[in-house]
């Protein structure tokens, strides 16, 4: 028998850590975390991770789980994502998963597409283009032979760019073809799916409050903490939004004034792309959180519409 799952998603900043720890209290739930950046340790600030208290209020899982300059593949997080669902259900307790990664939830529901194996030759050469020429030109070939998946994937993303332009020249085929197999499989769990957003000023105003909260909280000091440590500059993790932007300013390169507002912008860019990528989804239901005069209506609603 399936394992049921309750996912909540939606862009960053939309406010989906607070209303799930709510939710997951009300369900004797716990939460696994849809998310591609949290699951590496030492990156706390930038990230966005739960609190102590929170994640003390509501056992998280999936969160700390690489460091910072090791990779991390969607197979890797549905194998992980599978044995802690198991050990969630055998411990009598329910399971909601929540994120914005658009594709740990595709993984994690549908299962993974059937693609090439690895070429170590073509990832080689690809990654010396990168440090030749930069991410943009990447990204740009990206553009050129599958202009659906660049427009889904950050030019910081290195291990996505890299993995669609080598999945194209083995086989010819753009990979957001390929990732069309994901409707013809079978979901995983049986799962409720329910996306939070807000109006679009909102949000951005939310995610620019954020930024500077995170300023405020230390993520410069963060940044160099990292650094000092000897992660490279160029792995995928200090290639994000958040961490980029501020190598750069702490590199000299950027004052800080334009490395935030940098910041600010790219974060909204990203939230952008994962509405999109989830409004591709009908099987998620969409709530407009704003209409809401209280958390409490939030989760009240959630519950009133739960039934997995």
């Amino acid at each position: 028998m399936k394992s049921s799952l309750i996912c909540i998603v939606g862009p960053t900043t939309v406010g989906k850590t607070e209303i799930a720890i709510q939710l997951a209290q009300q369900l004797d739930a716990e939460i696994v975390s849809l998310d591609s950046r949290q699951i590496y340790r030492e990156m706390d600030i930038g990230t966005a991770k739960p609190t102590p208290d929170q994640r003390q209020a509501v056992p998280h899982h999936l969160i700390d789980c690489v460091d910072v300059d090791q990779s991390f593949s969607v197979a890797e997080y549905q194998r992980l994502a599978d044995s802690t669902i198991e050990e969630i259900g055998e411990r009598g307790k329910r399971t909601m998963a929540v994120g914005g990664a658009g594709l740990y939830f595709r993984g994690l529901i549908d299962g993974l597409f059937e693609g090439p194996g690895a070429d170590i030759e073509i990832r080689a050469r690809l990654q010396r283009e990168v440090e030749e020429h930069g991410n943009v030109v990447l990204h740009e070939q990206l553009h050129q032979c599958d202009p659906e998946a660049a427009n889904r994937i950050h030019p910081n993303n290195l291990v996505r760019i890299i993995r669609a332009l080598e999945v194209y020249e083995l086989t010819g085929k753009p990979i957001s073809a390929l990732q069309g197999q994901w409707k013809k499989n079978e979901p995983r769990y049986l799962f409720r799916a329910f996306g939070l957003n807000m109006p679009r000023e909102v949000l951005y105003r939310r995610i620019e409050d954020r930024v500077d909260l995170m300023v405020e909280a230390g993520l410069i000091e963060e940044v160099k903490g990292l650094l000092d440590r000897g992660y490279p500059r160029n792995c995928v993790a200090m290639q994000s939004f958040g961490y980029k932007e501020l190598i750069d300013y702490v590199d000299g390169g950027r004052t800080l004034d334009e490395a935030v507002a940098l910041l600010k912008q790219n974060t909204r860019r990203f939230a952008k792309r994962q509405l999109t990528w989830f409004r591709n989804d009908p099987r998620i239901e969409w709530i407009d959180i704003s209409q809401f005069a209280s958390m409490e209506g939030i989760v009240d609603n959630l519950l009133a519409k739960n039934s997995v």
